[in-house]
């Protein structure tokens, strides 16, 4: 898996529409511990400047999921439901921090640590139309986000979509410090290590370049589940 890359290419063409699912192929229910966050931090070489601190905790990412799928949404990393909220009924969150999940259960949502999902009743293979991460892939070693990517896109059915989010500079910068920098090409190796086809990469929510110094811009990758 490659190291840090640096890359400014992306598209912005209309997103691939998933098509219905098929017969769902059997895939083994993955089992053991589910990967987490690692705590692993590099140290900031630089002070955020103002609108590096504009970076909201957790962008709502809801909207980009109802443009591949409006169905059943599996977040990893929901931490206080704010993208968990707008998505469809039956959707799960999971986050490492018990408090996090405590509180997108006030809210009346699903969620539940990483083991914890793995002993619920929802945690079904094929169960969920969308896979989401946002925020979190950066915080993690190449190691760790294929493990991560193993462990659960086998929960999203045949033809599912999955969304993959990063920090561009500006939110790099802002903390809390990721483990390295992952940009359009980290995340398409990613994917495609995962088995997964890439439809669509593209900056969100201004182009390329503002991402230099707004924090909330990011890197978006959009893939699918094969069918078969």
């Amino acid at each position: 898996m490659p190291g840090r890359t640096d890359s400014s290419a992306a598209t912005d063409r209309p997103d691939t529409a998933a098509p219905a699912p098929g017969t769902p192929t059997t895939r083994t229910r993955p089992t053991g511990t589910a990967p987490t966050a690692s705590t692993v931090r590099l140290p900031t070489h630089s002070e955020p400047g103002a609108l590096a601190r504009l970076r909201p905790a957790r962008p709502p990412f809801a909207r980009q999921l109802r443009r591949i799928s409006p169905g059943r949404v599996l977040e990893i990393g929901c931490g206080d439901g704010d993208t968990l909220a707008g998505c469809a009924p039956g959707s799960v969150g999971i986050d490492h921090d018990p408090r996090s999940v405590a509180r997108c259960r006030a809210r009346g949502l699903t969620a539940y640590t990483a083991d914890a999902f793995l002993a619920s009743p929802h945690a079904r293979l094929g169960a969920y139309d969308a896979l989401l991460t946002a925020h979190v892939l950066e915080h993690l070693d190449d190691e760790q986000v294929e493990e991560l990517l193993r462990a659960y896109v086998p929960y999203v059915r045949p033809g599912g979509g999955v969304l993959l989010i990063t920090a561009q500079e500006a939110g790099h910068r802002a903390g809390p410090e990721p483990v390295r920098f992952t940009d359009f090409t980290l995340l398409r190796a990613f994917a495609e290590a995962a088995g997964l086809a890439v439809r669509r990469t593209y900056s969100h929510p201004l182009p390329r370049t503002a991402g230099r110094v707004l924090a909330a811009n990011c890197f978006v990758l959009v893939a699918q589940v094969p069918r078969g």
